[in-house]
């Protein structure tokens, strides 16, 4: 065990680089804080690493923060509230898509300085001031704009400093644990608390009050002889246990990007096969878009989904599982490619009945926006020996060929035709100078269209 002491950063990360990093606030000298490092493999509060992915350009370019949820999730905080942490201490907006699990910070930001960041949330909003501990709960009183905060490993229960720019978004968005439903829950279980206490003889059973602490009364008015002790009954301990050891199940780190990328092809191989054997794959769309991110391997996903989802009937399942591929395919060429390559996969496996039908399989595939003309015309160009032997690589070129070239007569179509409506309207337009105004005018000129003679109509046509 190692101890050191900084002003600058605060060092609250949880297991990161395969060390585990515990926070013990001591007594130090210095304007800064004193933190001791764990060095224990099986410690339980454990977070995943931030990771951060830079999107657009210009003025366009924000930090989509891919695997917020899970944060958030193992310090039992909405993804909102980091999120908004981050935008208020970088002076940028911030957006939510909680359907997408998608938390974006505008502009461009590197994950450590993000990851630093990050500290100096857990610091203020989630370790415990007493013990250290993050297994603390927010509660907001959005009327007496107050922020409480409780921990369940030793019972503190307190009030959080409001002047943070974050505070006021958390009055505004209040956990969902704050909402009158939960409140009537908690309500429903004083009551019952106290109806046991008084047949234990326990008291008047005022003691079930101290659950409901939105605005700590201690607080508030300065009462000294408020009772903020926990309820010390075998069963009230049972039950804090159970909630401890809940939350610390979401507390696993994963290791998993540690490992390199053969391995975390293989854990998203048997992942994506799971959903499948269970029958679960058809709704998972959005989970294995969310674990091939977690381990970073979304581009090479196509081809996963490929080689588990497609057979001899592959034309009914690109319908099928249209949605759980545009997730990875749509703007990504890199994902394209690689759907390109597990296309021929799936042509050797079954060669007998899908390669006379490469080409209408190819229309199939860029008629449901899987594939755009740009990739199709880079494969077409080049054959490779990457997926399947030069000779069937050969051969599946070959069957596509008509199309690849009714994509590109289609192409050069439309662009002519663009061109020929370009110059019609060229030719309808006049200028006109007038001696008067001392102007030009542009005028639309109608083309003359010659007068129908009766004598040529066909008698025959009508």
């Amino acid at each position: 065990m190692s101890l050191f002491c900084r002003n600058e950063l605060l060092r609250s990360r949880w297991n990161l680089c395969g060390g585990n990093l515990a926070i013990k606030q001591g007594a130090c000298g210095h304007s800064g804080t004193t933190f001791f490092i764990v060095s224990d493999q099986f410690y339980r509060y454990k977070m995943p690493r931030l990771i951060a992915k830079v999107e657009g350009k210009g003025n366009g370019i924000k930090t989509v923060i891919v695997n917020m949820v899970d944060v958030a999730k193992a310090l039992n905080r909405p993804p909102t509230y980091p999120t908004k942490f981050f935008g208020c201490e970088l002076g940028a907006q911030t957006q939510f898509d909680a359907k997408n699990d998608r938390y974006i910070v505008n502009g461009s930001h590197e994950a450590n300085k993000l990851q630093d960041m990050l500290d100096g949330f857990i610091r203020k909003f989630v370790l415990c001031p007493e013990c250290d501990n993050p297994e603390t709960d927010l509660h907001v009183n959005p009327k007496k704009q107050t922020i409480g905060n409780s921990c369940k490993a030793c019972g503190y229960r307190g009030m959080l400093d409001t002047r943070h720019k974050l505070c006021t978004f958390i009055l505004k968005n209040p956990p969902e644990s704050n909402d009158s439903g939960s409140a009537s829950v908690k309500k429903e279980k004083e009551k019952k608390n106290r109806k046991k206490d008084k047949e234990n003889g326990s008291g008047s059973g005022e003691a079930g009050n101290q659950d409901n602490i939105d605005a700590p009364e201690a607080v508030d008015r300065d009462d000294d002889d408020e009772d903020w002790a926990e309820e010390t009954t075998e069963e009230a301990q049972r039950r804090r246990m159970e909630e401890i050891s809940d939350h610390a199940k979401n507390l696993t780190l994963s290791e998993d990007l540690e490992k390199p990328l053969e391995e975390r092809v293989n854990l998203f191989y048997s992942f994506v096969k799971q959903k499948k054997e269970s029958g679960t794959i058809d709704g998972a769309d959005k989970e294995i878009l969310a674990e091939a991110e977690r381990l970073d391997v979304k581009a090479m996903g196509p081809l996963i989904l490929s080689e588990l989802l497609f057979n001899e009937n592959i034309r009914d399942q690109i319908k099928k599982y249209k949605r759980h591929f545009l997730r990875f395919c749509h703007n990504n060429k890199k994902a394209q490619k690689y759907l390109l390559g597990g296309f021929e996969c799936v042509v050797k496996l079954h060669q007998v009945q899908l390669l006379p039908r490469v080409a209408i399989i190819l229309k199939d595939l860029y008629d449901a926006d899987l594939l755009e003309e740009d990739v199709i015309f880079a494969w077409a160009e080049r054959v490779s020996k990457k997926y399947v032997s030069k000779e069937l690589a050969k051969e599946i070129h070959a069957k596509a060929a008509p199309f690849v070239k009714w994509l590109k007569e289609a192409e050069e179509e439309s662009e002519g035709s663009e061109e020929e409506e370009e110059e019609e309207d060229d030719e309808n337009v006049e200028v006109v100078y007038s001696s008067s105004a001392r102007e030009l005018k542009v005028e639309t000129v109608k083309p003359d269209t010659p007068e129908k003679e009766e004598d040529d109509i066909d008698i025959d046509a009508i």
